[in-house]
């Protein structure tokens, strides 16, 4: 069926009732917010590298594919996120005692710092995100959001490894 054969009101015909597209603005519109928050301090620092940085405080030690898997972030990208992080001197990376071919991640004192600093404006930003919500739909509609992503989890270049996540 072609596109002139659909109804005016149709779906297709508008982006704005389509969840992917209204996910993928929101997702904009998130690391945007998230990105300024931080540069109002001084912070360098992506949501993603955020993710990194607080999941090192979490898992001091592991190794960059471990990192990677817990941020359902890909192997290959995560290179570049670390490589930045340590670059800011933010984290540690160094040779696995256990496996010369690993290399184990931790926050440095200056990432240590920097992550207790920087967690006040990430739950500014969360809040800021859900601005167009009445704050007693925050839980209901990030428990939504969990329910989404759980069932498409399988379906993501890098799966999360815990679901709810």
């Amino acid at each position: 069926m072609g596109k002139e054969n659909l109804p005016d009101n149709s779906i297709v015909n508008d982006l704005y009732a389509m969840p992917g597209h209204l996910i993928r603005r929101l997702q904009q519109a998130s690391v945007a917010v998230v990105i300024s928050k931080f540069s109002e301090y001084g912070y360098d620092l992506t949501p993603v590298q955020f993710a990194a940085m607080k999941t090192l405080a979490l898992h001091p030690g592991i190794d960059q594919a471990s990192l990677a898997s817990l941020i359902a972030y890909d192997r290959t990208t995560i290179g570049g996120v670390v490589d930045r992080l340590v670059q800011k001197d933010l984290v540690i990376r160094e040779v696995s005692p256990t496996d010369r071919r690993a290399r184990i991640l931790q926050l440095s004192q200056q990432g240590q710092k920097a992550l207790r600093e920087v967690e006040p404006l990430i739950l500014e930003a969360q809040h800021e995100i859900l601005l167009g919500l009445p704050v007693e739909d925050h839980e209901a509609f990030t428990q939504q959001l969990r329910k989404c992503l759980n069932a498409l989890n399988h379906r993501t270049r890098k799966p999360a490894l815990k679901k709810g996540v």
